[in-house]
């Protein structure tokens, strides 16, 4: 397919028209006005066999883990509140039942930390490769879900914790290395995500909060959401993105370049966020780390290295 995944989903976004205040395609979650003074928020995720996950390295319960811990990551993204989750299957025959019952207790445990149950889903055959879709449902008080298109020119930009970890784990399992405590302490980070529900919400309190969403494909390319979104730039200071002592040590060891795994790798699930100067200032309820500022114009400057970073890209 030539038409590249941003044009595929702005193709399907300009055919249908949204109702007035609803929002549809272009943020983590679909939002849809109730009348009790909330927002329900609802969003989807697909993952598939061999291009999310290796189904002979990947352990059951982390991806039944993982599987609810993306979806849920997407409702922290916008400050809501993880309501319920439903679950569909494609199974392949391959699959055994000790494999399913570990991958829905993973499932389960992530889904009970932040009191998510699951409601529903559907089940069918797969010719050959397990394909997991899930879909959550969130609350969020009126006017109070955080959107990609409202950062503002001034904007300090911040993410919620380190990045690059998961890419990290990432490489160790796709070059087939040696996994000693560092590495399968990286491998663990990427197969086991927690969703920033409680950061998103307390964030989400703030008037000075403006842009936010989490980072499933890197900052180089969920940055550029929010800015297309808004309208707007950025200047990235890479010498400023928080990096774990794991990935470091990493890096040095096997000469990897830390800069680029925290830019394109993706799969973090912190939270990016916009935030006026005055209201950093005052201080933030969660553990924040400013990486640059949101300007006029178009695309982003990489303050530090002379090059482009575009993230993950799915095609």
């Amino acid at each position: 397919m030539d038409l590249g995944e941003f044009a595929l989903i702005d193709c399907i976004r300009n055919q249908y028209k949204v109702p007035e205040g609803f929002l549809g395609i272009g943020d983590d979650c679909a939002v849809i006005p109730q009348c009790d003074g909330l927002e329900t928020l609802l969003t989807t995720d697909m993952l598939m066999e061999g291009v999310h996950f290796l189904i002979d390295d990947v352990d059951p319960y982390s991806l039944g883990w993982k599987s609810a811990a993306v979806n849920i990551s997407d409702i922290a993204g916008m400050g809501g509140i993880p309501v319920a989750s439903f679950l569909s299957f494609a199974l392949p025959k391959k699959l055994s039942d000790t494999f399913l019952k570990e991958f829905l207790r993973g499932y389960k445990d992530l889904s009970d930390r932040f009191d998510c149950p699951l409601l529903g889903g559907d089940t069918t055959s797969s010719l050959d490769r397990l394909c997991i879709s899930v879909s959550v449902l969130g609350n969020c008080p009126s006017g109070l879900s955080r959107k990609r298109s409202a950062a503002q020119e001034g904007d300090i930009i911040c993410v919620s914790g380190c990045l690059g970890d998961s890419a990290a784990g990432l490489q160790v399992i796709l070059k087939g290395l040696e996994r000693g405590e560092l590495e399968s302490e990286l491998v663990r980070r990427h197969y086991r995500p927690v969703p920033r529900v409680g950061e998103g919400i307390a964030l989400s309190k703030l008037p000075g909060v403006h842009a936010m969403m989490d980072i499933s494909d890197g900052i180089g390319s969920d940055l550029r959401h929010i800015l297309d979104e808004s309208h707007k730039a950025a200047e990235v200071d890479t010498a400023s993105l928080p990096l774990s002592d794991e990935l470091k040590e990493a890096c040095q060891k096997y000469c990897w370049d830390p800069v680029k795994l925290a830019l394109n790798g993706g799969e973090d699930y912190e939270l990016l966020f916009t935030v006026s100067p005055e209201a950093y200032s005052e201080g933030l309820p969660v553990l924040s780390y400013p990486i640059g500022r949101v300007v006029s114009g178009d695309g982003i400057r990489w303050i530090g290295r002379n090059e482009n970073f575009m993230g993950f890209r799915h095609f």
